[in-house]
């Protein structure tokens, strides 16, 4: 359960934030969040008149102790934007692009950023508009959350530098012409509170996390019917033997995976084969695996403990999409200006640091699944490579291991830690910084290696199956309904072969199977 915090009694939820990012749901702000927006922003107007307030009249960084005449006001909130555009390398794709304006979004509906409302509805026109800023991936130390990321998104919304829209990168004026949008102008200290958050690492992790969350479920699927080809037995999944470790992932692994198994016909039953009759064989052949390999048998021991870390990793983030993480906070209860650290990407640095390990670690089990069905000599009952064409003259799947191979390992090396590479900048004022973009950046690449290996996986899966059918060890009407369901989901895709063919089309096509199809 989410704890409720006093600011937002309502939060919003997976769900919600879900339908919003990929679901294409447009926003509508409320009268009640309007109200509470220009509530912030006149209180703030009027304390700051005879006050020092941090952003409104002083510098910014190691500048705040320059305080900054009352001409130039309206100048500082540009001049942050516009010195902090400095963003390098590809563009952020449109979807998390999507996803961090949202972020941004919701802490300003909290009413505790002093913004004035228009850059609430000039976000919200953005997002229904499908009007997506041109964010450079580097430049974000996630210390006062993400500066240049979200000054590249606050330089479109006063209506510079670039937009990507209808499938063009266009000027932002150009584009505001079409949709007759003027450009928002700045007020009080709204350029400090566009750029001041974690919005775009938060945005980045929320898409992850997504992604991730279905490829557990993917590796559910492909575990169970990786035991139906070896013809496990199915003790592994026994909830009384899963019950004593007490964790809950492993026993919600061990759950679904039965379930997934309920009607299959290939696994075997120990208690029959092995304890209700006497037994004199002194040595069991290569295709009855009294205990099976541990990429097998050890399926709810390993993918339990990621099932656990994706669950916290959608509290993290669904809290931080529903927190405050500006800097200074403006409360209009206690009629006050609050200096700190709500911007700061740790929250997220470490749990896209976590989330990265998990990934790696379902690619890595796929890595092994594929290489106990490419091994003959390891499972004992299928061609090398899942070869069914001519041995030597064809090949099989025997190349697409070397991408599995080489990705797998890429993954592996880049889910070290970045949470805690922190190097201070800024006239060392943010002397320990976060990284947090850069962790949720590591983290959306180590996904999409995880895609390709599962791609891969899928071929050679359903191509094991193929294999035994020919060789009359397996019918596929003896899988499970829901593994027979994805073996005519892929071979539909892509046919069974016997001669060679290049592959990487199909493996594109395959990825998008399982990026964008309900499991």
């Amino acid at each position: 359960m989410y704890q409720i915090h006093e600011v937002c009694k309502e939060m919003v939820t997976l769900q919600n934030i879900y339908a919003i990012v990929f679901g294409g749901k447009n926003l509508n702000i409320s009268k009640k969040e309007e109200q509470k927006i220009v509530e912030s922003y006149s209180f703030l107007e009027a304390f700051s008149k005879d006050k020092v307030i941090y952003g409104i009249n002083t510098g910014f960084g190691p500048m705040a102790q320059y305080r900054v005449s009352d001409a130039d006001l309206n100048d500082l909130q540009y001049n942050i934007v516009r010195s902090h555009s400095c963003g390098a390398g590809k563009p952020l794709p449109e979807l998390y692009v999507r996803a961090a304006m949202y972020a941004r979004y919701m802490t300003f509906m909290q009413g505790k950023s002093g913004v004035h409302i228009d850059c609430a509805k000039q976000l919200k026109e953005y997002i229904n508009r499908g009007i997506y800023p041109f964010i450079p991936e580097h430049g974000s130390v996630g210390a006062s959350g993400d500066l240049v990321q979200l000054s590249q998104l606050a330089l479109t919304l006063i209506g510079e530098g670039f937009v990507f829209y209808k499938g063009q990168k266009l000027p932002t004026a150009e584009v505001l012409k079409k949709e007759k949008l003027q450009p928002l102008q700045l007020r009080g200290r709204d350029g400090l509170s566009i750029v001041n958050g974690t919005a775009c690492m938060t945005g980045i992790s929320f898409v992850n996390l997504i992604y991730a969350q279905k490829m557990l479920r993917w590796n559910l699927l492909f575990s169970s019917m990786m035991n139906e080809i070896a013809g496990s037995y199915d003790d592994f999944l026994s909830p009384v033997l899963n019950k004593i470790k007490f964790h809950v992932g492993q026993q919600k692994t061990a759950e679904v995976m039965r379930e997934i198994l309920k009607d299959s016909k290939c696994l075997r039953n120990r208690q029959q084969e092995l304890y209700d009759q006497k037994t004199t064989t002194m040595r069991f052949g290569e295709d009855v695996k009294v205990q099976p390999y541990y990429s097998l048998r050890c399926v709810p021991q390993i993918l339990g403990p990621i099932s656990d870390e994706i669950d916290n990793a959608e509290k993290v983030i669904v809290n931080e999409y529903n927190a405050v993480d500006d800097n200074p906070i403006v409360d209009v209860e206690t009629q006050s200006v609050y200096h700190g650290g709500n911007f700061h990407g740790d929250y997220i640095s470490f749990e896209m640091d976590k989330l990265k390990i998990a990934v790696t670690k379902m690619t890595m089990l796929m890595e092994r699944q594929l290489n106990y069905l490419f091994h003959d000599r390891i499972n004992g009952i299928l061609p090398p490579f899942v070869n069914l064409g001519k041995l030597g003259l064809n090949y099989g799947l025997q190349a697409a291991q070397f991408t599995a191979t080489s990705t797998t390992a890429e993954c592996q090396t880049l889910s070290n830690p970045m949470s805690v590479h922190s190097i201070p900048n800024n006239n060392d004022n943010q002397d320990v910084v976060s990284m947090g973009t850069n962790s949720a950046l590591i983290t959306k690449h180590v996904i999409e290696n995880s895609y390709q290996v599962a791609a891969i996986h899928c071929l050679a899966l359903v191509q094991a199956v193929d294999c035994l059918v020919r060789d009359k060890k397996l019918k596929v009407e003896n899988l499970s309904s829901a593994t027979r369901g994805f073996y005519e989901d892929v071979r539909k895709i892509v046919p069974a072969f016997v001669d060679d063919t290049s592959k990487y089309e199909e493996l594109a096509t395959v990825i998008e199977y399982l990026k964008n199809v309900n499991i």
